[in-house]
C-alpha cells in the first residue's frame, strides 16, 4: 500500500489519546500501516541491565508506533491539517499537492 506520509513531514495526530499533538515523522513502516512521530505517543519502557550490550537499567521514555489513519500533514502555509493529492508535472513526474492551499508538498 503506498501512503502519502514521508520522512520528515511534519504532521498532526487528528485522533487517538495524543489528538492535537504535532511533530516531525521519524519513520514509516509502509506495510504495517504505521508512523514514528517525534514527541507523540510517548511510552515507558523497562530496561534490564546487560554488559555485554552496555545498556544500563532503568525506565526508559520514548516514542511509539501510531496507525498512519490517525495522522494528516500540516500544511506549511495555512499551518492547518490538510489531505494530500498527486499532480502530475510536465515532465511527468509525480509530486504531493495539499488539498487547502494548492502547494506542493514535494
Amino acid at each position: 500500500m503506498s501512503y502519502r506520509i514521508r520522512k520528515d513531514d511534519f504532521v498532526q495526530v487528528i485522533s487517538g489519546d495524543n489528538k492535537g499533538q504535532t511533530g516531525k515523522v521519524l519513520s514509516v513502516k509502509p506495510k504495517d500501516g504505521k508512523v514514528l512521530v517525534e514527541g507523540v505517543n510517548i511510552v515507558k519502557r523497562h530496561n534490564k541491565a546487560d554488559a555485554r550490550r552496555n545498556v544500563q537499567a532503568g525506565i526508559v521514555e520514548k516514542e511509539a508506533y501510531i496507525h498512519i489513519s490517525n495522522v494528516m500533514i500540516v500544511d506549511k502555509k495555512v499551518n492547518k491539517p490538510t489531505r494530500i493529492g498527486v499532480s502530475i508535472l510536465a515532465d511527468g513526474k509525480k509530486v504531493r499537492v495539499s488539498k487547502k492551499s494548492k502547494e506542493q508538498l514535494d
